[in-house]
């Protein structure tokens, strides 16, 4: 072990130098990433710069604070694409946390009207006074991003505001086909990717990745007492929203959270099926899927006992992982 980190088999062997130095870049303790360090420690001359300079460290902080997989993942992005890929992030982020941020669903939908207004102004090159928007800005400028897609995941994030349980999962997959695939179809745009069979695998992964967001979600909302699951699912096993509300774990619970969490792996073996066709190239922005392989396989070895406390906890070795899968360049 003192020599390197190495894979069943011989399969690979990795400095040990370099997984120290992935851990230190994202260690709690320092500070939130070494191009954040680098943002903080060149400050610039003019005031466009020093302007430039925070809105870009506000969204590291959004990502690293909301979305800490989202975040490390995107600390092995290639350099030339990082700022624009993060950026993309932490528009969603914006986006995503409206939901659980405003006390009116009148509110929420002018926040939602904001940024179908910015989209409008960034697109005419007269970007909004917020600092999401000034990095938006600069990413559409630079890799002639589609508007249809952001767009689209403001529309679905606006119609998610309704706060109700989704009638089938089919209507789930629909609503993370629109929201976290188009996510993914954008930073394939960055990296420089339009390739068909790259786009369906994103569609794949991106369903997946909103499949399990949905049960991840599962403890925080039952919290507040309110529950998202497809409603087909839980009435197929007899179990009632106020069963997640009380957090209870008997079979016919954990049935329903099987079903879905297998709807989920079904769809990342898909968009593996057919990694031989995908660009090397578009492998970056399908990082995600070590996040979501690990919480599959976390909550089968709870037997879907979504309110288990091991699920809870974040898994220490991810940012190893995701190392890993980054070298050996697959997804």
């Amino acid at each position: 072990m003192a020599a390197g980190v190495k894979a069943k088999h011989g399969l690979l062997n990795i400095s040990i130098s370099h997984v120290y130095s992935f851990c230190r870049k994202i260690a709690p303790k320092n500070v939130c990433i070494q191009r954040a360090t680098e943002i903080q420690s060149v400050r610039a001359v003019s005031n466009g710069t020093v302007g430039s300079d925070h809105s870009e460290k506000y969204c590291v902080d959004l990502v690293r604070s909301r979305d800490y997989e989202g975040f490390l993942c995107s600390l092995l992005l290639p350099k030339e694409v990082w700022r624009s890929c993060l950026t993309l992030k932490a528009f969603n982020v914006e986006l995503a946390q409206v939901k659980d941020s405003v006390s009116q669903k009148t509110i929420g939908l002018m926040r939602m009207q904001f940024w179908k207004t910015a989209l409008d102004d960034i697109y005419r090159d007269e970007p909004p006074n917020q600092p999401v928007g000034t990095e938006l800005w600069k990413a559409v400028k630079k890799h002639n991003l589609t508007k249809r897609w952001l767009l689209r995941i403001v529309t679905e994030r606006e119609k998610d505001l309704d706060d109700r349980a989704y009638r089938t999962l089919q209507e789930l997959e629909t609503y993370a086909e629109k929201t976290h695939s188009s996510l993914i179809y954008l930073l394939l745009e960055c990296l420089g990717v339009r390739d068909v069979h790259a786009d369906h695998a994103a569609s794949h992964i991106g369903k997946a990745q909103g499949i399990v967001t949905c049960l991840r979600a599962i403890p925080y909302h039952s919290s507040r007492r309110k529950v998202y699951l497809p409603m087909d699912i839980c009435m197929l096993h007899g179990a009632s929203q106020e069963d997640f509300i009380r957090g209870r774990r008997e079979q016919n619970v954990r049935d329903v959270v099987y079903d879905i969490a297998s709807q989920a792996h079904a769809h990342l073996q898909h968009a593996r099926s057919f990694s031989h066709n995908v660009p090397a190239a578009a492998f970056p922005a399908f990082l995600h899927t070590v996040v979501l392989e690990d919480y599959l396989q976390r909550v089968r070895k709870a037997d879907f006992d979504v309110f288990h406390k091991s699920l809870q906890n974040r898994n220490p070795l991810l940012p190893i992982q995701l190392y890993i899968r980054s070298w050996r360049n697959i997804y």
